[in-house]
């Protein structure tokens, strides 16, 4: 495995992100930042005593204080299975602890961000090191025993962001958790309502959060498909293409056979 592939990179950078957008006044966007690390601030008290539900309200929290606007649409996920869904903003992470118990599939670099970071340990991430491909195997590993515990894990199969116009595939390494797990598979659509949330190119944490802060309206829904069952011995690259394609994420259907 080369490191290109094990390193996917996007096209997307600020050009993706037109201007236009409304926004709210800049004192409204102060008092968002500022309830944002309110939120931070208890939820580092919070989530070591409650764990689970925590993560929930927490990330309920920070939508909130952020302005954003949640919405599911599809069947509830059961505990136990494989959440893959495309990747736009560090926001999605957010959005899908605010839907659902999960432990999330992170890179390392997240461990490291402020408060986040301590609040992903926390909720029991898995973190890979994209610099270190021959720890892939123990990574699969992991998410096939979270599987069989009945925890549900989510990923996102493109390995980086892209602005949500523009998609990598899903890459099928993380779908082998399922079939050695004998886990449904629940392929979800993220989409923003505003090309701004995307957090690509040379974005960084704080200047995303500042800029979606001052967002009028954004709105994150989340569209869940019907989960896939994949038989004993299933390949993992016919189950990535038809969990991008049931998502919506690609026009072309493929066969789970091929």
């Amino acid at each position: 495995m080369t490191s290109a592939v094990w390193q996917p990179t996007s096209a997307c950078g600020p050009q993706c992100r037109p201007a236009g957008d409304h926004a709210v006044r800049a004192g409204t966007a102060v008092l968002r930042v500022t309830a944002l690390i309110g939120v931070l601030i208890s939820a580092l008290v919070l989530v070591p005593l409650l764990r689970r539900t925590a993560a929930r309200t927490v990330s309920r929290g920070i939508l909130a204080a952020l302005g954003v606007k949640l919405v599911w649409r599809g069947p509830a996920p059961r505990p136990g299975s494989l959440l893959v869904a495309n990747h736009v903003s560090w926001l999605d992470v957010v959005a899908l602890l605010a839907v659902t118990p999960v432990r999330l599939v992170a890179k390392h670099d997240v461990r490291a961000w402020p408060a986040v970071g301590a609040l992903a340990a926390l909720t029991g991430s898995i973190f890979v090191d994209r610099t270190r491909p021959k720890r892939l195997p123990a990574t699969v590993a992991e998410v096939a025993a979270a599987l069989r515990t009945g925890r549900s894990v989510a990923v996102f199969p493109e390995g980086t962001t892209f602005c949500g116009a523009e998609r990598g595939r899903f890459r099928p390494a993380v779908f082998q958790a399922a079939v050695d797990a004998g886990a449904p598979i629940v392929p979800i659509s993220i989409r923003y309502a505003s090309p701004a949330a995307a957090f690509v190119g040379d974005d960084t944490l704080w200047s995303s959060v500042r800029r979606v802060a001052g967002l009028r309206g954004l709105t994150v829904t989340l569209v869940g498909s019907p989960a896939l069952r994949p038989e004993p011995g299933a390949d993992r690259r016919a189950l990535a293409r038809a969990a991008q394609a049931s998502a919506g994420l690609r026009s072309a259907k493929f066969d789970l056979a091929a």
